[in-house]
């Protein structure tokens, strides 16, 4: 991604988080994610590799090159293609605002979850789209944390996924902004915008995704801004502690726990 603070760290169990969320959301966020034999693909802001390992498997034919300003995770994401065995990812440390590519290097952009930690997310897109060829695809996928709902619903667990939201905004990100990847694109100057709502509903039906999501993902997204929440004197510790609680109350065999994703394409004008 680019320079801005990353709230929720570069931890070890931030980076088994994210491995665990990319896996429970396969199928919900990528299952129409598939690049042709020989495209081009530039993947800004990769992480620690958790899209990466996905999107290089499910288009082996397809060669990725995956950017992260940060070099600790791009060494991370590194490994992770390494032990899934692919070999069409290349590595480079670098910013989004940056690149060191030239114009029209790229068939395809794909974005997810980078755009809710920028400061100024348009310019983020403008300088992708310069990346694209003529004709090319920018794909981005990112949370609205203002979709969450849950039962039995809570003040306590409302009030500390706002100091997650709260954190972010004070880093200059934006916790909500799934529900902004259509104008974004748009202002990218990008046509055939389409963005379709990726909805997870956690239920005791879905043990799946109850542990993988409602626990180990989010619920597990919480807990990790739990000293800086703290610190911040955003919330005392027993009552983020209780809220914490009472998200995992959401996990129980009468909990329901639901979120929306936006996964949002766009392509890049012609050349006429």
């Amino acid at each position: 991604m680019a320079s801005e603070p990353y709230v929720h760290g570069y931890d070890p169990r931030e980076t088994e988080r994210l491995q665990r969320q990319a896996g429970t959301l396969v199928e919900l966020l990528h299952a129409d994610t598939h690049y042709l034999p020989g495209s081009l693909v530039l993947e800004a802001g990769c992480g620690v590799g958790a899209q990466t390992v996905t999107l290089a498997r499910q288009s082996p034919d397809a060669r990725f090159t995956s950017v992260d300003i940060s070099a600790h995770s791009v060494a991370a994401a590194g490994r992770a293609v390494a032990a899934a065995g692919l070999t069409n990812v290349a590595f480079r440390q670098a910013d989004i605002f940056a690149l060191p590519f030239a114009p029209e290097s790229f068939d395809h952009v794909f974005v997810c979850f980078v755009l809710e930690h920028l400061v100024r997310p348009a310019e983020a897109l403008a300088a992708l789209a310069r990346m694209l060829k003529p004709g090319g695809t920018m794909t981005l996928i990112e949370g609205d944390h203002g979709s969450t709902c849950f039962h039995p619903d809570s003040s306590a667990a409302h009030r500390v996924i706002q100091c997650q939201v709260e954190l972010q905004r004070r880093a200059g990100g934006n916790a909500s902004i799934g529900r902004q990847l259509y104008p974004l694109l748009v202002a990218a100057d990008l046509q055939a915008v389409h963005v379709s709502p990726r909805l997870v509903y956690a239920d005791a039906s879905r043990p799946d995704l109850v542990d993988g999501f409602t626990r180990q993902t989010f619920t597990a997204m919480i807990e990790g801004v739990r000293d800086l929440a703290i610190g911040a004197a955003l919330i005392d510790a027993d009552a983020f502690d209780a809220g914490v609680r009472a998200l995992l109350r959401t996990a129980e065999d009468d909990g329901v726990f639901c979120y929306t994703f936006f996964k949002g394409v766009g392509r890049k004008r012609p050349r006429v």
